[in-house]
C-alpha cells in the first residue's frame, strides 16, 4: 500500500488583482494532518505554492498521484485557490454548457487553467480499489455577494475575499444562455475511484478569511481542526457535517460538499 499526496496552494496568481491571502496556510495545515494523523511522509507527499503552482506542475503532479497505482494505495489532492468556468467547447456539460476550472499561477483564459475534462482523463486510470480523496477549497460560482452580506452583517471583524474569477466579459460573452448553475468537477467520473469534498454549494463561493488572527480557507481551517481535534478518527460523513456546522456557527454561508458513493461516506478519509 503506497501514500501520495499533491497539495497546491495559489495565493499569488500572475493575473493582476486575483490574489488570495490563505492558500498557503491550507497546504501547510492539510502536510500537519497528513504527517500527523494519517501516516504520510514527507517523501509521500509532493508540495506547489505560488509561482511553482504552474498548470504544467500541477498537471505533471497529478499524473505523478495516480502513475502505477494500485489497489489500497491511498492518494489526496487537495487545491487552495480561485475556482472558475468557461464555455464547454466538446459538449460534453449537456446541463449547463460550461466546464469548472481550477486556476494555477499562471492562469489565463487563453488555455492556462485545468478543466474538469482535464481532471477526469487523468484519473480515469485509476482502480477502482484506490482510495482518493480530492478537496477542492475553491469556488464554482461567481454569487459573492450575498457572503459578503451576511459576513457584514457579524458582530466581529472578519476579513473575506471569495475565491472565485469572474470569467472577462469576451468570454462570458461566448455562452448563450444565463444558466450559471455549476455541476460538480468530478461527480460524474468513475464513482468508485474517489471521494471529492468541495468548499461550498454550486451557487456559493468558498470563503479565504482570517480566522484566529491568520488568513485561511474557511473550508479547509475547519476541516483540519475537525480532524486534529478526532486524530481522524471520524467517518467523512460525520467530518463534512461538523465542518458545516463550524462554518456556520462562525458566520460562514457556504455549505461543504461530499460527493461519494453511500458506503464510502461511512468509511473515513483515505479508507
Amino acid at each position: 500500500m503506497a501514500n501520495r499526496a499533491l497539495l497546491v496552494g495559489v495565493n499569488k496568481y500572475k493575473m493582476a488583482g486575483a490574489d488570495l491571502s490563505g492558500c498557503v496556510n491550507d497546504v501547510t495545515n492539510m502536510r500537519d494532518i497528513l504527517l500527523k494523523h494519517f501516516g504520510f511522509t514527507t517523501k509521500d507527499m509532493r508540495i506547489f505554492v505560488d509561482e511553482r503552482a504552474t498548470k504544467k506542475n500541477i498537471i505533471d503532479g497529478l499524473k505523478w498521484l495516480v502513475n502505477k497505482a494500485k489497489g489500497n494505495d491511498r492518494l489526496l489532492f487537495h487545491f487552495s485557490g480561485h475556482g472558475s468556468q468557461i464555455v464547454d467547447t466538446d459538449g460534453d456539460e449537456l446541463k449547463d454548457r460550461k466546464d469548472e476550472i481550477i486556476c494555477p499561477h499562471d492562469m489565463d483564459w487563453d488555455g492556462t487553467f485545468i478543466s474538469d475534462d482535464d481532471l477526469g482523463k487523468i484519473f480515469a486510470s485509476l482502480p477502482k480499489a484506490a482510495n482518493l480523496d480530492v478537496f477542492l477549497d475553491s469556488c464554482h460560482s461567481g454569487t459573492g455577494t450575498r457572503e459578503m452580506e451576511a459576513i457584514r452583517a457579524l458582530p466581529f471583524e472578519l476579513s473575506f475575499k471569495p475565491r472565485f474569477l469572474p470569467p472577462p466579459a469576451d468570454i462570458a460573452a461566448r455562452a448563450d444562455d444565463d444558466d450559471m448553475e455549476v455541476r460538480k468537477l468530478l461527480r460524474e467520473m468513475n464513482p468508485l475511484n474517489h471521494v471529492l469534498y468541495s468548499g461550498c454549494r454550486d451557487n456559493q463561493t468558498s470563503a479565504d478569511a482570517s480566522i484566529g488572527g491568520s488568513y485561511n480557507g474557511a473550508f479547509t481551517y475547519y476541516t483540519c481542526k475537525h480532524l486534529r481535534d478526532t486524530k481522524g478518527n471520524l467517518s467523512r460523513a460525520e467530518l463534512i457535517k461538523r465542518v458545516r456546522a463550524s462554518l456556520k456557527f462562525n458566520g460562514f454561508s457556504q455549505i461543504p460538499q461530499l460527493e461519494a458513493p453511500a458506503a464510502e461516506k461511512k468509511k473515513k478519509m483515505l479508507e
